[in-house]
């Protein structure tokens, strides 16, 4: 090839770096990374920050190749027939083929006065912001976590370990992933470190004020900080540039992960929903995806067939304070089974799979394409089987 190809990859999270790095493997492609921010967030440990005991981020060099490119900006618009993203800069960059990574951030706070009010922790700049209240907030005084995923459950328990008087309103249920031996599990650990859980009828928040949640019961709780942790929503960026996307937002692709509008759009991570099935949104889901990713791209690049992608899970990693956790073990098809382990074991593990969720990236970038994965779920196969000819009902064209 006379002269080399440019790849933009927008977004530098788990995914985004991870299929930046890939790339590389190939000496004629000049990879772009779009992010931002100057570093790399471990947004599994934006819990950590908030409570004081990890800042969160981790410097691009350690993680990301060395002849990656980085740009520190917004990508505002992607202009498909120009091949070419607009940055909030003004500045613009083009490519011959272009990976959706952006992530996943806060949904959008339904209830009144919760975007005034409460503090979400979905990014690092929003964990950030969160900190100095908490610092300047009494031991003593109510706090309030909403939601009750992966997130809410380690920030509750969290600040209680800290010795702060924390209530998690959990809507329907307490930890929904989780196996009903688990959620018992995880029920006891918080109430040994005091957390009072609500849930089920009546647990549900209506409104939100400076000092007080209000319940679907009618029940108030003072609430001196209260903390957002209810679900998730990704950027409108693939909306907004005319591109197919899913009810959520997500950027609908085929089983390659490319784009159904162009086969020069790839997508990877939180904000791509393959053949309208996407994934669960996770760090564990994301590595897989955006090696894959890489590959199709390399593949098309090559002028070779891209391969379905394979993912498969092993369940889901909860700490429970710096002193426990428990990790639910998964079917394949990221189903919770009757298997837990807990306590200071799982929270060794935890701590583990953090580090080596970095330690993945950084290897990747020394050796591009060294490690692939090969497990999948062949239940993902049926569904999409049983879906054959419905068309994709939760699509949208923009």
């Amino acid at each position: 090839m006379d002269k080399h190809l440019d790849v933009i990859v927008i977004g530098g999270g788990y995914a985004g770096v991870m299929t930046a790095n890939r790339l590389t493997e190939r000496a004629d492609v000049a990879v772009t990374l779009i992010n931002p921010r100057p570093t790399f967030v471990e947004r599994i440990r934006l819990h950590q920050l908030v409570a004081g005991s990890d800042d969160a981020v981790v410097d691009y060099r350690e993680v990301l190749a060395d002849r990656v490119r980085l740009v520190v900006d917004a990508a505002v618009r992607i202009d498909v027939a120009e091949r070419r993203v607009a940055l909030a800069s003004g500045a613009t960059v083009d490519y011959d083929y272009l990976v959706y990574a952006v992530g996943s951030h806060s949904a959008d706070a339904a209830p009144s006065g919760a975007t005034e009010h409460a503090y979400p922790i979905a990014s690092l700049e929003e964990a950030q912001r969160l900190r100095p209240v908490l610092g300047a907030t009494p031991l003593t005084a109510p706090v309030t976590i909403v939601g009750a995923g992966p997130t809410g459950i380690e920030t509750a328990a969290e600040l209680a370990e800290a010795g702060r008087a924390v209530t998690l309103v959990c809507g329907d249920v307490l930890g929904p992933y989780l196996h009903p031996r688990g959620r018992r599990a995880v029920a006891r650990r918080l109430a040994a470190l005091g957390v009072t859980v609500l849930q089920g009828v009546g647990a549900t928040v209506t409104a939100v004020r400076g000092d007080a949640v209000q319940l679907s019961g009618g029940r108030t709780l003072p609430s001196a900080v209260t903390i957002w942790t209810a679900g998730f929503g990704v950027p409108d960026l693939a909306a907004c540039s005319g591109l197919t996307t899913d009810a959520v937002g997500r950027l609908v692709t085929d089983e390659t992960l490319t784009s159904v509008d162009d086969a020069r759009i790839v997508a990877a991570g939180d904000a791509a929903a393959p053949s309208d099935l996407p994934f669960r949104m996770s760090c564990q889901a994301a590595g897989q995806l955006g090696a894959q990713a890489a590959n199709t791209v390399l593949s098309r690049i090559a002028d070779a067939q891209p391969k379905p992608i394979r993912v498969a899970f092993a369940g889901q990693c909860i700490s429970l304070g710096r002193r426990a956790g428990i990790f639910q073990f998964a079917r394949r098809n990221d189903v919770a089974i009757g298997v837990h382990l807990g306590g200071r074991a799982a929270a060794r593990l935890k701590e583990f799979v953090c580090r080596q969720t970095v330690e993945q990236l950084a290897y990747e970038a020394r050796k591009p394409g060294a490690r692939n994965w090969t497990v999948s779920d062949p239940r993902r196969q049926e569904q999409l089987r049983a879906r054959a000819g419905g068309g994709r009902a939760g699509a949208t064209t923009r």
